[in-house]
C-alpha cells in the first residue's frame, strides 16, 4: 500500500515538473515573440525605399509594382523570412539574380544589392558567389570587385556550341594550363563590409595541381593558405583564413601537363543577414543554363536560394522564330532544378526590356517584346512567382529608342548606360520593397490605430537620408565604371 502511495506521489510530482517546464517554455516563446514583434515595429519600412527621378515622362511610374499570382504563398514565405531577419538579426537569406549580359555587367544587380544593404546595414552577410570574368581576355567584370591577372587565361562560356569545361551555376570558366597563373580579387564597395574569412573555389583540377590562396597578414607580409578540405565530387576547395580580408590572390601552380578550370568563387564570413548573388553570362539563354551547366544543381546546393530573380530571356526572344511555349517549358525546367534544392524558394521574374533588332544597317523594333511579356506573366501564374513588368515600366514597345535618346540606353538598343541600369535597379528595388511591406506578417503589423495609409507612388519614392535627390550616393567616392558599359 505504501509502495502504491509513493508511486502515485512520484507520478504527480513528475507531471507537475513537466507542466512547469512546458509553462516556462511557452512563456519564453511568448516573450521571444513579443520581443521580436516589438523590435520589428520599431523598424521604419519606408527607409527601404530609394528616391527615383520622376522627370522622365515616358517611364510608366504608376506600373512600378510586382504582379503577384493568385497564390502568393511563396512570396509570403519569403516575406516571413525577411521580417524575422529584420526583427531578430538571426538567420541568413540568399537572393540569387540569374541572367545574361545585363547581370554580368554588374551595375543593375549591385545597385539592388546596395539598395538593400545600405538600408539594412546590420544585416550585411557574405558577398557570396562571384566569378573573375576579366581573368580572360575581353570579358567584362562587375565594378564592385576588381580582378587582376598575371597572364590571360582561356575562357569557356555556356554559350559556346561545345564548352571545353564542365560548367556550374556561373555558366563560365577560366582555365590555367601548363604554366602557373595568379588571379587577384579585391572587393571594391567602400560602403559595405564584405570581408571574408572563408573562400571556396569551384573548379576542376587535372594532373595533380593543388591551388592555394595568398593573403596579406596583419604585418603586411604575404601568407600562403592551403585548402582545409577538398571535395572532388562537388569540385570544391575550401580555405579557412586566419583573418577576414577584402582582397586575396588565387594561385594556380600549374606545370607541364597540369591544368585547373575555375568555375566560381564563393566568399563567406559566417555572418547572419542577406547575401545577394548575381550570376550572368553575356549572350546566355535558357537552353545554355539547362543543358550546358552539368554542375548547376550541385552549386545551387551550396547557395540554397530563398529568392531567385530571373532575368533570362532577352537572347531567347531576339530571333524571328520566338516560340513562347518552348520558352515557358525551358523556364519550368530551370525552376524544377532550383526547387530540387530549395523547395520553398520564391521566384521573381523580370520581363524582357524593350529592344531593337539590327537589320543590315538599321535598327527595327523587336516585335517579340509583348509576346515575351505575356510568357513571363504566364510563368508567374504557373510557378507562383511574382513578376516585375520591366517592359511596361520602360514605356512598352518601341520605348528603347526614347531611352537611348535620353542617354539611358546604349546605341545597340539592347543594353543600358550606367544611369539607365541604376534607374531600373531603383525601380525594381522599390517594387520589391513595396510587396514585402504588403506581405508583412500580421503579427508584425501595427494595430489599426497606427497602421500607415496604403502606399501611393509618392511613398515609393521617399528619399533616404543617405542619398541625394538625384539618386547619387552622398559623400561617396565614385568607384563605378564608365557611363557606357563595354560588352
Amino acid at each position: 500500500m505504501k509502495t502504491n502511495n509513493n508511486t502515485t506521489i512520484l507520478s504527480m510530482l513528475y507531471k507537475n515538473i513537466i507542466a512547469l517546464i512546458v509553462s516556462i517554455l511557452l512563456v519564453a516563446c511568448s516573450d521571444a515573440q513579443t520581443r521580436e514583434e516589438r523590435q520589428l515595429l520599431e523598424i521604419d519600412d519606408s527607409m527601404m525605399f530609394v528616391p527615383i527621378d520622376t522627370s522622365y515622362s515616358f517611364i510608366r511610374y504608376d506600373s512600378n509594382h510586382l504582379i503577384l499570382p493568385a497564390d502568393s504563398s511563396q512570396m509570403r514565405t519569403f516575406a516571413n523570412k525577411w521580417y524575422h531577419l529584420l526583427a531578430t538579426g538571426e538567420g541568413h537569406i540568399n537572393i540569387v539574380q540569374l541572367g545574361a549580359s545585363h547581370v554580368q555587367g554588374g551595375t543593375l544587380p549591385h545597385r539592388v544589392r546596395y539598395n538593400m544593404l545600405t538600408a539594412l546595414p546590420n544585416l550585411v552577410a557574405a558577398r557570396g558567389l562571384i566569378f573573375p570574368y576579366s581573368a580572360a581576355s575581353k570579358c567584362n567584370n562587375p565594378y564592385d570587385y576588381k580582378v587582376s591577372r598575371t597572364r590571360t587565361l582561356d575562357l569557356t562560356r555556356c554559350v559556346y556550341k561545345e564548352p571545353a569545361e564542365r560548367l556550374g551555376l556561373c555558366g563560365i570558366a577560366v582555365t590555367a594550363a601548363n604554366e602557373p597563373a595568379d588571379i587577384g580579387i579585391r572587393l571594391n564597395e567602400p560602403e559595405i563590409n564584405f570581408a571574408s574569412n572563408s573562400v571556396i573555389l569551384l573548379g576542376e583540377a587535372r594532373g595533380g595541381v593543388s591551388p592555394y590562396l595568398t593573403i596579406r597578414d596583419r604585418h603586411g607580409d604575404s601568407l600562403a593558405v592551403q585548402a582545409t578540405s577538398v571535395d572532388k565530387a562537388l569540385r570544391r576547395y575550401t580555405y579557412q583564413l586566419p583573418q577576414a580580408v577584402d582582397s586575396f590572390h588565387i594561385v594556380l601552380p600549374c606545370s607541364e601537363g597540369q591544368s585547373f578550370a575555375l568555375t566560381g568563387v564563393y566568399l563567406d564570413n559566417g555572418a547572419p543577414g542577406i547575401s545577394y548573388h548575381s550570376i550572368g553570362v553575356n549572350g546566355a539563354s535558357l537552353v545554355e543554363y539547362n543543358t550546358k551547366c552539368p554542375y548547376l544543381t550541385a552549386d545551387l546546393q551550396m547557395v540554397k536560394p530563398d529568392l531567385v530573380i530571373f532575368g533570362i530571356g532577352i537572347n531567347d526572344a531576339s530571333g524571328a522564330n520566338f516560340d513562347t511555349s518552348v520558352f515557358i517549358r525551358r523556364y519550368l525546367q530551370l525552376v524544377d532544378s532550383i526547387r530540387s534544392v530549395s523547395p520553398d524558394c520564391a521566384f521573381l521574374f523580370i520581363t524582357n526590356n524593350d529592344s531593337f533588332r539590327r537589320v543590315k544597317r538599321n535598327y527595327i523594333v523587336n516585335s517579340n517584346g509583348p509576346l515575351a511579356r505575356e510568357a513571363f506573366l504566364r510563368l508567374g501564374q504557373i510557378t507562383g512567382g511574382a513578376v516585375w513588368d520591366q517592359f511596361t515600366v520602360m514605356g512598352g514597345l518601341g520605348s528603347m529608342g526614347t531611352w537611348q535618346d535620353n542617354e539611358l540606353a546604349q546605341r545597340d538598343h539592347i543594353h543600358f548606360t550606367r544611369k539607365g541600369y541604376q534607374m531600373l535597379a531603383d525601380l525594381m528595388s522599390n517594387a520589391l520593397f513595396e510587396t514585402l511591406v504588403q506581405l508583412k506578417p500580421k503579427h508584425f503589423a501595427p494595430t489599426d490605430e497606427v497602421r500607415p495609409k496604403p502606399q501611393d507612388d509618392k511613398h515609393l519614392y521617399k528619399k533616404r537620408t543617405s542619398r541625394n535627390a538625384d539618386g547619387k550616393d552622398a559623400n561617396k567616392k565614385d568607384n563605378e565604371g564608365p557611363d557606357y558599359i563595354s560588352y
